[in-house]
């Protein structure tokens, strides 16, 4: 479907299918092709000096990418309304680093969440510390009170929200204006909620980060991020993103376009079937608390209810009572959910999660173990089931 024929205010189930399927890059099927590039043959040497002037959808060479990547870039920026441009990366993490180095130099300050996902803590405390940033973590609940934390050197401020062991909401508007208002640049991973969930450019956010190895891909088998910017912010960003060499090869950004096309109908039974299971442990005698942003209770639960249009099937709940051990023998026993890193597939997945070790700006206690779920597509009876036999075991090893 050409840009000419698309209305322009089509819904977000309409743009999951719509989005980025240009005439020239679909060529008359209905999803782009894989194209797989290095080089690329110029008509002549005036052809080849005319491409250099901008390579922005236009066949330079494979590392610019090709119509594959294109698209898929394509329909991100157009589930965002008000960004300018998407550009696609080799994994999530590599996502996160292009977006902090396009806006950090020497000297700079960074505000970090301190609930921020494991990889992004360790790039600040590593790479960024020895380009000479200096990381600051902050509160997740602190809102617009981040304003007393500003000082003359802070370039950017990162979000987490929900973070992505704890899953307090962040009030993003709130820190967004605040940062504005001192000219301070504003990334958010936003991998959780997708911009089906939270309209991230929208509320704010200058750069807006995903990995699309979760629910984008939708089915773990490739690794895969993106960041999408508002005006203002993609120059620098595309800028840094060639000089580092990063690209994502067409193989996985066509396995992200053919995810992306079921998206929505896999994030609603995601949300579906998590709260189904999220409110059977919520009434369980061996669970003292589950961590669902969807839930009352949850930190931040009130800012959910404001900002977002969903939940995804990414959550916690934390034991009563019980060590390691016990965790560990309600985890080793589940049939149903795999043990393992990353979410946002069909399938279920669960990880001992341990965030106090983690933490410099707040602290983490809890009345026991803490476990992260990814409830998948499986019927959630079934997983119930298998939780309750979890549980039994869990009950047994503490008594």
């Amino acid at each position: 479907m050409s840009g000419k024929d698309k209305p322009s205010d089509q819904r977000a189930a309409t743009r999951l299918v719509t989005a980025g399927r240009r005439e020239e890059w679909t060529q008359g099927i209905v999803n782009p092709p894989v194209w797989r590039a290095s080089t690329i043959l110029y008509d002549s040497v005036a052809d080849m000096k005319a491409r250099q002037k901008d390579t922005h959808h236009r066949l330079y060479y494979g590392r610019r990418g090709t119509p594959t990547q294109w698209s898929l870039a394509e329909a991100l920026t157009e589930l965002e309304p008000g960004a300018e441009a998407t550009l696609l990366y080799p994994s999530g993490v590599a996502a996160v680093a292009t977006a902090l180095l396009s806006v950090l130099r020497p000297g700079d300050e960074l505000l970090m969440v301190d609930s921020a996902y494991e990889p992004t803590r360790l790039m600040c405390d590593g790479l960024l510390k020895r380009l000479g940033v200096t990381t600051r973590f902050y509160d997740p609940l602190i809102g617009g009170g981040i304003d007393a934390l500003f000082t003359d050197k802070t370039r950017a401020v990162f979000m987490e929200s929900p973070g992505s062991l704890t899953f307090e909401v962040q009030d993003v508007p709130a820190i967004c204006a605040a940062a504005k208002a001192r000219g301070i640049v504003t990334m958010l991973d936003n991998t959780w909620a997708t911009p089906l969930f939270f309209r991230a450019i929208e509320k704010g956010v200058d750069l807006s980060i995903l990995a699309c190895t979760k629910y984008v891909v939708g089915h773990s088998d490739a690794m895969l991020g993106s960041v999408t910017a508002a005006p203002g912010a993609w120059a620098k960003l595309r800028q840094t993103s060639y000089q580092l060499g990063q690209t994502a090869s067409a193989d996985d950004a066509w396995l992200g376009s053919r995810g992306l096309r079921t998206m929505g109908v896999r994030l609603a039974q995601h949300q579906a079937n998590g709260l189904e299971v999220a409110r059977w442990l919520a009434e369980q005698a061996e669970v003292a608390r589950v961590i669902h942003p969807a839930l009352p209770g949850c930190p931040g639960h009130e800012l959910w209810r404001r900002d977002f249009s969903g939940a995804s099937g990414l959550f916690g709940f934390v034991l009563n009572g019980g060590e390691d051990t016990a965790r560990a023998a309600l985890i080793d026993g589940l049939a149903l959910f795999g043990i393992g890193f990353s979410w946002g597939g069909f399938e279920s997945l669960v990880i001992p999660a341990d965030p106090q070790t983690l933490r410099s700006a707040t602290n983490w206690e809890a009345e026991g173990p803490l476990v992260r779920l990814h409830v998948g597509l499986e019927d959630p009876a079934d997983l119930i089931a298998d939780l309750r036999a979890g549980l039994d075991r869990f009950r047994a090893a503490i008594s």
